[in-house]
């Protein structure tokens, strides 16, 4: 297995720098943003974003799985839900990869029975060519070709969040 770098570092760095200023802006100076990270492999991604946007922000975290190696399972199992209530809140979920959409979408029905004022999502990868349904993504960082991506907090069996940068896995068994 070979890991090939596809997204470097300084470019992750500047499209998180646009985004975050795209999402203040979007918000207003003044609205408090609380932000929702899907764990594990968007943490990397929500530190970058999170100093990026600037003024008022919260964070909150979630554990979702819908995957079982490199396939996923077609049905989404929330493993640790939010810690705070987002009621009249100003929430973007920051997710690391929409790929099929399921994951997403179901993320995005939930939150909605809990009434936030706002409800926007923002994703490092996109994958429309894997989308199973279509979902709203208000901010994406790159849009991708169909490639087993790693790094940045993307992960293989638990290894390679650790790069800095996003890679292609190729010869995959």
């Amino acid at each position: 297995m070979t890991i090939t770098e596809f997204i470097s570092q300084r470019e992750l760095a500047a499209r998180i720098a646009a985004m975050g200023a795209e999402i203040r802006r979007d918000a207003g100076s003044d609205t408090p943003i609380h932000l929702v990270c899907v764990l594990k492999g968007a943490f990397m991604f929500l530190a970058d974003l999170i100093r990026e946007i600037g003024g008022d922000v919260t964070c909150d975290f979630i554990v979702v799985r819908s995957y079982a190696g490199t396939s996923t399972t077609g049905q989404v199992q929330m493993i640790k839900d939010l810690g705070h209530p987002i009621d009249d809140r100003y929430v973007v979920i920051v997710e690391d990869i929409v790929d099929t959409g399921l994951t997403l979408a179901h993320l995005q029905e939930v939150f909605h029975t809990r009434r936030p004022s706002h409800l926007k999502t923002v994703c490092l990868l996109s994958k429309p060519s894997r989308r199973k349904v279509e979902v709203p993504v208000d901010y994406v960082g790159f849009t991708i070709e169909n490639k087993f991506v790693v790094g940045y907090g993307l992960d293989y069996g638990e290894q390679f969040r650790n790069l800095p940068y996003i890679g292609v896995v190729e010869g995959m068994a």
